[in-house]
């Protein structure tokens, strides 16, 4: 009984979150926008801009600690790291959450799970909260690629499957990564992130 309980509940949460997950877009940022740079804390305790990086492109990733579907995407995330950070679009992790509505998304909390997985890229902490109401993230993870001239080319989902890496029959975030280096358009430029809403101060 008590595994069909946990199978149903995790069934009503997947089923939630797929149909929150088709509204629409927060407002933000749109496909072809210029961003602003901005500067977060890493958890090193230093301050990172992105104008710091010599970068081809930026994989700005919003997520956090505490998500089951940002826990899911994690060891994705390190791969997309590891795959291009050498060809210049390193993966720039941002957790947007508010700690006092999740304590497992404090600044604290983000150094232990880092350590814990050994993430290779920077992840930087919103702690006020002014960063991603500018991309309009509403999920983790929730992806936005940037080009070195500071423009949004792509918005939305890592694959199409969060649950289970190995039936991905579409990498968006690699896909679009390889347009934007060959020159060509992201296509598709927009996908429905998959995730946990970003827990915001009232």
């Amino acid at each position: 009984m008590k595994k069909l309980i946990g199978f149903s509940a995790f069934a009503l949460l997947t089923m939630t979150l797929l149909v929150s997950a088709t509204r629409p877009f927060g407002e933000g940022y749109k496909i072809g926008d210029k961003i602003e740079d901005f500067t977060l804390k890493n958890i090193d305790g230093k301050m990172v801009t992105l104008s710091d990086y010599n970068a081809e492109g930026y994989i700005i990733i919003f997520t956090c600690n505490t998500c089951p579907y940002a826990v899911m995407y994690e060891d994705r995330i390190i791969e997309l790291h590891n795959k291009y950070a050498d060809k210049g679009w390193p993966v720039v992790a941002i957790n947007p959450n508010d700690p006092s509505i999740k304590s497992g998304d404090s600044f604290e909390a983000m150094q232990v799970r880092a350590k814990e997985k050994g993430f290779p890229f920077d992840y930087l902490f919103d702690e006020d909260q002014a960063v991603y109401p500018k991309f309009g993230a509403t999920r983790t993870p929730h992806v936005f690629l940037v080009d070195k001239n500071m423009i949004l080319r792509y918005i939305g989902a890592i694959d199409n499957n969060a649950q289970d890496p190995e039936s991905v029959t579409t990498r968006y975030v690699e896909d679009a990564i390889e347009a934007i280096r060959s020159g060509a358009q992201p296509d598709p430029d927009m996908t429905k992130a998959i995730g946990c809403t970003i827990k915001a101060k009232a």
